[in-house]
């Protein structure tokens, strides 16, 4: 699509919770930036996702030193061989703190293999245990491992009260029906604005809007009108626009039960808007 084409990005009335972006992954522009831009389009809170040994602590620093900014302490599946005893003593200690919401972006990817299954397996149910232990939500990351991702959260769900996220989510409706009958929310990103996308789109349709979450996944994936370019934030609003047509329901009713169960979900609030 050309520049000229290229829709401004619309601005909502109640406030947007970007609830999975890589903010030490953007490389567009500036972060203060980029915080101000999402800021400018409604996003009053964003969650930044850990992933790697290698960014525990800049995902800590950012959450620390960023207002509006929280993060999330895990192991991505494509890291499992670097997880050690030690790493996992620092994701369980981190979630003592009150910038820390989450374990995760923890789970399981049998597309890449980017490290040995039954790794990837260990290290998944190593860091269920940590949010088991301690009270903490879920950030999960699960590609082309249906069965295996469901086996493992079933010996774990009962033992997460507060659940959690399957972020991004791209499985098919076996899982999508497991996970939300377990209480789980998925998590919708510019996937759902893509072309050939129906089959996200049609577990959006049956996800129950109490149990659906918006995100970027920032900088990866980002929403038509500008896919091609470098994904952020200040694009969420694309996403929610779509999520709210697939659903049938206007924007603003969305955004209004998204924020919710965002609060819910990450805070253990309850309460509406800020």
């Amino acid at each position: 699509m050309s520049k000229k084409n290229r829709r401004e990005i619309p601005r909502f009335q109640h406030p947007i919770m970007e609830t999975h972006c890589h903010l030490d992954y953007l490389e567009a522009t500036e972060l203060d930036d980029t915080l101000a831009r999402s800021r400018e389009v409604g996003i009053e809170r964003i969650v930044t996702i850990a992933v790697s040994p290698d960014n525990l602590d800049t995902v800590d620093s950012l959450a620390r030193t960023h207002d509006g900014v929280w993060g999330t302490q895990g192991i991505h599946p494509h890291e499992a061989e670097k997880y050690t005893a030690a790493v996992g003593d620092t994701i369980r200690e981190r979630m003592a703190s009150e910038h820390i919401l989450a374990v995760g972006e923890i789970g399981l990817d049998y597309y890449y293999d980017h490290a040995d299954r039954s790794v990837q397996c260990q290290v998944f149910e190593a860091q269920l245990q940590i949010a088991a232990d301690t009270d903490m939500p879920i950030v999960v990351h699960t590609r082309e491992a249906d069965e295996d991702t469901r086996a493992i959260l079933a010996n774990f769900s009962g033992k997460l009260a507060r659940k959690g996220v399957i972020h991004s989510f791209t499985s098919g409706m076996a899982l999508a029906e497991y996970c939300l009958g377990e209480g789980f929310c998925l998590g919708f990103n510019g996937i759902a604005t893509f072309n050939r996308a129906d089959n996200v789109r049609e577990v959006v349709a049956a996800t129950p809007l109490d149990q659906l979450l918006l995100e970027t996944d920032a900088p990866y994936l980002t929403p038509v009108p500008y896919r091609g370019k470098p994904n952020a934030p200040f694009y969420l609003p694309f996403v929610a626009e779509k999520v709210a047509q697939v659903k049938g329901y206007e924007v603003e009713h969305l955004l209004r039960q998204a924020w919710h169960n965002s609060l819910r979900l990450f805070f253990a609030e309850n309460g509406a808007a800020a």
